[in-house]
């Protein structure tokens, strides 16, 4: 698989202290369980960077809170939402369940989304029923690519089908031409996890030093006050 953007250092800054990934596992891992690291380890094992989620000024928050617990389900990490219109509070835009362990980026134009994601060698494919539409199965998902979805009611922005790549459809044996957002990430999600894997046996493709620095994230993440509790157990150890 080639190689995608990752987003994160091995220092970490947490509030005012700043620590590299490996103290923060050495320190923390003595109190988890042993089927809470086998659970993290395997989570980290399966997750991906190459696949990114875009989702281009969505109304619903319900909607979006959905395709984020499908990215979580697959393993897709990263998330990019275009709100050029403000119309949530960021706070109110994702669930409090899967937000926790993705890395949300948010966007104020189209434009700002696409030229980085482009920067770093994603392929933008966004769903859209044109003339140029191809099935989502005749796409190669090993690539670094960014999946787009438009808004409830008018679909990817005109800017984004100018700007993106290509525009891909998920075939459809009904009458009806659309499924609702989150049933259409829901099934592209799966689809390419399923690809992925057909392809190379799995999905997920961190290097073993982006697993380490993923693994202190969730850590750091699954504590309500990350930097004092590392502090404390900085000062317990000899």
């Amino acid at each position: 698989m080639s190689a995608s953007f990752f987003p994160h250092s091995e220092d970490l800054q947490i509030g005012e202290l700043k620590i590299h990934a490996s103290q923060v596992i050495d320190l923390i891992n003595p109190y988890i369980s042993e089927p809470r690291k086998n659970r993290i380890a395997q989570v980290v094992k399966d997750r991906s960077f190459s696949v990114v989620s875009v989702l281009e000024n969505i109304y619903d928050r319900g909607n979006a809170s959905a395709v984020m617990r499908s990215c979580e389900a697959m393993g897709f990490q990263s998330v990019h939402m275009i709100e050029p219109n403000d119309k949530f509070k960021k706070a109110n835009r994702v669930t409090k369940g899967a937000d926790k362990w993705l890395d949300v980026t948010t966007w104020k134009s189209t434009s700002q989304c696409v030229k980085f994601l482009k920067a770093h060698n994603y392929k933008i494919y966004a769903t859209h029923l044109n003339a140029k539409a191809v099935p989502i199965e005749k796409i190669d998902w090993t690539e670094p690519s960014a999946i787009v979805l438009g808004n409830e009611k008018d679909g990817i922005s005109p800017e984004m089908q100018e700007l993106c790549d290509q525009t891909v459809i998920i075939p459809m044996q009904g009458f009806v031409q659309s499924f609702n957002i989150s049933v259409a990430a829901a099934i592209a999600l799966y689809h390419i996890y399923r690809a992925r894997i057909a392809k190379f046996g799995q999905s997920g493709d961190l290097t073993e030093e982006e697993r380490e620095i993923l693994t202190a994230q969730f850590l750091i993440r699954s504590s309500k006050n990350p930097e004092r509790l590392l502090r404390r157990l900085m000062e317990r150890k000899p």
